[in-house]
């Protein structure tokens, strides 16, 4: 990764192009209730598969803008994005999106801004889906679930974790990379090409 990448403080490009993803996400995150709500009368919480959309925002913002912040920012944003579309004020949006924005976060970190790696976003989308399930709990969404499938809950959930906010995620961005649109929003090397 290109030191200047991960180094350089938020520009206001930075900014833009995270709250137009928080912004795309936000409307994606109101269509996803849909297949959601259907899914779930077939039991075995096969919903949960799905789950990992709600993190999307997080991941592919942090891949496009590798710099600290972006991951929370976008993530927030687009909960209270999906708030607004809903056109309703709810709390617990904000507290998932901003404490699955914090976890993308703290993985990102962890790796010092400096990675796009299909491991990092794997990793980011998992801890995104393990800090939803004490929110869940909290607000009483689990507490819904009979004892003995609760461990289905959780897998399905971090499944999707690693499929959809993880390597969904990157292969959205891989792709952007290749056709060159995101050339417009970071100084890229071919190092960073070849980083993913």
């Amino acid at each position: 990764m290109n030191d200047s990448v991960s180094r350089n403080g938020l520009k206001l490009s930075d900014i833009l192009v995270t709250v137009l993803v928080a912004v795309l996400f936000a409307i994606v995150y109101n269509f996803v209730w849909l297949p959601y709500e259907a899914i779930k009368p077939l039991g075995l919480h096969l919903e949960q598969l799905v789950y990992g959309v709600w993190f999307m925002a997080a991941v592919v913002a942090y891949l496009i803008v590798p710099k600290a912040g972006i991951a929370l920012l976008a993530e927030f944003a687009a909960g209270a994005g999906e708030t607004i579309v809903m056109g309703k004020f709810d709390i617990p949006t904000f507290v998932f999106a901003f404490l699955q924005g914090l976890a993308c976060e703290l993985v990102f970190m962890l790796f010092k801004y400096r990675s796009r790696t299909v491991m990092v976003s794997i990793l980011a989308g998992v801890a995104a889906a393990i800090i939803s399930l004490p929110i869940e709990y909290y607000y009483g969404y689990m507490s819904e679930v009979a004892g003995w499938n609760v461990l289905l809950y959780i897998i399905f959930r971090l499944i999707s974790g690693v499929l959809i906010s993880g390597l969904l995620s990157y292969y959205i961005v891989k792709s952007l990379d290749q056709t060159g649109v995101t050339k417009l929003f970071r100084s890229t090397s071919q190092a960073d090409y070849d980083s993913l």
